[in-house]
């Protein structure tokens, strides 16, 4: 009896340890590990979650494709922000309208074709098509391709041409795939020259990309990459933290602490080159009193905006430019200053009620701001701004919306809205000043037109000095303090948790370059 319970422990013994010997096989088929414990490429996988919906991945009418590392400009910005060749190695000028630039010769798109200047040309000429902007903002008159030489000639000196050719919107696509695939897969899955291509797109929800083994640059060290979309900052939080995600992007800054508590995750707060502000709709006969904008402006309580909203990632703006940077002026910071405010209102021809509410000839001043909760905090400052502005008896009634330059730009109605633009993505004024001011500025949105703005961008186009440029930005950006036609609240910090598995990236100021072929995984 005792021979044969012995026979059947060491049987058991014996199946157990076969048992842990196939677990252990399987779960080192499952991960993929090599002898020394590293991820082999097949188990290199990254997950990403932006903020912003995709309902397409159009490269010339949205920034996704390039985020994705699937497309590519002909120059860029290196880590200071300073312009570089990317797809084009070299360019030169000698009068600022006449401009050619040397395309590397060692590139192909994803499909295989080899990029040259034609196509490079045609990439640029859909781009225009398309987005109608960018008409505007490059002022090409014509273009010629020779081989790997593009000669550019715009319709007047125009220095910041290298500039605007770092705008994604000008990515390189292969036009004769769309041919090939119609406009609208073309869309979904367009062909770059990057070091992913599109797997799988689902519009507004994720989008799927596989490494480029013929990547020009270098082989990418991960082999597929996840972007998921997802609006709700909680939600991304909670994916950081349950490690569904391995980077996530504009985290709100309430939810720090939460996540700095995990060891295995890390929080990059990086300076940016964005401005967080209230923008006025100029056809509102409800701001068209700059005696109203000025009380406003003064009802926005920056420091509780940058202290208590994001807790110490952003700092007080005192214009379009961080005063940090060579063309950001040096106007004082506008305090919270509520009796100050009233007084304006009442130049305006506003008075108290018995409630407290102001109104002109029986009408109560009411606002309609416009937030979106993309950016977590957009929705807090406009709350706050809310309660400031009750105590002048003005009201403010918030209006949250999935989508803000479509609602801005497809409705009228609006009095306010808090919005976001990078105002120096490329290490200078003019973009900002481009498309945020004048009459054909894609960010127009408030339908803003000062003669004298105008007067002063027109001249900043055709100036190549530098310190002239940086004079003529400044005085640009004074002209738009004087007559308030945004409130500019903070200059934020780029919120980006990161899983510590993630090397050989960190997240940059200008917000573009983010899937990229050093991007690795421990």
């Amino acid at each position: 009896m005792k021979t044969n319970m012995f026979s059947v422990k060491k049987l058991l013994i014996l199946a157990l340890g076969l048992m842990i010997l196939i677990a252990a096989g399987c779960s080192a088929e499952k991960s993929h590990s090599d002898a020394k414990g590293e991820k082999t490429e097949d188990d290199k996988k990254v997950t990403m979650i932006f903020s912003f919906k995709s309902p397409n991945l159009d490269p010339h009418t949205g920034f996704t494709p390039i985020r994705a590392g699937v497309t590519e400009t002909l120059l860029k910005l290196d880590e200071h922000s300073n312009i570089e060749g990317w797809l084009a190695e070299k360019w030169e000028t000698t009068d600022n309208v006449t401009w050619e630039f040397t395309i590397r010769d060692d590139v192909t798109f994803q499909d295989g074709a080899k990029l040259d200047a034609t196509k490079v040309k045609a990439s640029i000429e859909r781009s225009i098509a398309v987005n109608e902007s960018l008409g505007g903002s490059l002022k090409i008159q014509s273009m010629k391709a020779d081989g790997q030489k593009l000669i550019i000639t715009t319709i007047e000196p125009y220095p910041a041409l290298p500039s605007e050719l770092v705008n994604p919107y000008t990515s390189i696509v292969n036009i004769a795939a769309e041919k090939e695939m119609g406009e609208e897969a073309f869309r979904n899955a367009p062909v770059g020259t990057g070091p992913f291509q599109v797997k799988k797109f689902t519009p507004n929800q994720e989008v799927q990309v596989i490494k480029n083994d013929n990547y020009w640059a270098d082989k990418p060290k991960i082999n597929e990459a996840t972007i998921k979309f997802n609006e709700d900052a909680n939600v991304r939080a909670l994916a950081l933290q349950s490690k569904e995600a391995d980077v996530v992007y504009n985290l709100p800054a309430e939810g720090i602490e939460a996540i700095e508590k995990d060891t295995a995750l890390k929080i990059e707060s990086v300076p940016g080159l964005r401005s967080h502000f209230v923008l006025f709709n100029q056809k509102s006969p409800n701001v068209s009193d700059i005696k109203v904008r000025e009380a406003l402006n003064l009802l926005l309580d920056r420091k509780s905006i940058a202290d208590d909203i994001m807790l110490g990632h952003a700092v007080p703006a005192n214009g379009p430019f961080n005063s940090n940077l060579p063309f950001g002026i040096d106007d004082e910071v506008k305090k919270l200053d509520i009796k100050k405010a009233k007084e304006l209102l009442r130049e305006a021809g506003y008075k108290e009620n018995d409630a407290g509410k102001m109104q002109k000839n029986g009408k109560t001043l009411k606002f309609e701001l416009i937030t979106y909760k993309a950016r977590p905090e957009l929705p807090l400052i406009a709350q706050l701004f809310q309660s400031d502005a009750a105590k002048a008896g003005v009201e403010i009634e918030i209006k949250m919306v999935e989508n803000a330059d479509t609602h801005l730009s497809e409705n009228s109605d609006w009095d306010l809205a808090t919005y976001s633009n990078n105002t120096s993505p490329r290490g200078d004024g003019s973009y900002f000043l481009n498309t945020a001011f004048t009459e054909t500025g894609a960010l127009n949105v408030g339908k803003i037109n000062i003669p004298e703005l105008n007067k002063l961008i027109n001249q900043l186009n055709t100036t190549s000095d530098l310190d002239e440029r940086i004079q003529l930005t400044k005085e640009a950006a004074n002209i738009i303090n004087k007559e308030i036609v945004h409130s500019y609240a903070v200059y934020p910090n780029i919120l980006v948790g990161v899983n510590n598995r993630i090397k050989g990236w960190a997240p940059t100021a200008e917000e573009y370059y983010i899937i990229t072929h050093t991007l690795d995984v421990k």
